[in-house]
């Protein structure tokens, strides 16, 4: 068992629990701090799987938490209005909404790309992924402008999906694709 993994482990749990759900109620700004928290999971399994924390395993931090804000983007104006109801201010309220949400979903979509592409500059990585990445990349940040500019249902659900699709695309690059 490897301790530093079980110390991750918690400190997700206490910035989850201390943090990010009592900030839902008082800010926007949680969802920064929960971003934090909630890339945690692959540095608890790198460091489970290898016993240290290096540079690659900082770099796959990068990309959960940058990935976090449009996912999450997508999810809140999707559902603005239940989480108003409910109290939490996962958006702020009027018309600022719309500039935040789109501020939070396409400039973390746009760091995504040299986060994903700092793996390939020592030639760790092949040339197939340094492509697949920046296709992969292109689309989600193409999908994540598109909830930007269109602020509707219909393009946040879009970017979800995409969302859902990209993490594991680029994860499974980042395994099959070694220099």
């Amino acid at each position: 068992m490897r301790p530093a993994a079980s110390l991750l482990a918690l400190a997700t749990l206490a910035g989850y629990l201390l943090l990010y759900t009592p900030l839902k109620r008082r800010t926007p700004m949680c969802t920064l701090v929960g971003a934090f928290p909630g890339a945690m999971p692959v540095l608890i399994g790198y460091t489970a799987a290898m016993g240290k924390l290096d540079t690659q395993a900082w770099l796959l931090y990068a990309v959960l938490f940058l990935w976090q804000f449009p996912h999450f983007m997508a999810i809140a104006w999707m559902y603005r209005e239940d989480y108003a109801r409910a109290g939490y201010l996962v958006l702020p309220p009027g018309e600022s909404s719309g500039r935040f949400m789109s501020w939070q979903t396409v400039v973390p979509a746009l760091a995504l790309f040299p986060v994903t592409l700092s793996p390939a500059l020592p030639g760790r990585l092949s040339f197939t992924y340094t492509v697949g990445s920046l296709l992969v990349t292109g689309i989600f940040v193409y999908f994540a402008t598109q909830l930007a500019t269109r602020r509707s249902r219909s393009s946040a659900r879009r970017l979800l999906l995409a969302s859902i699709i990209y993490l594991p695309l680029m994860f499974l690059l980042v395994v099959l694709c070694r220099g």
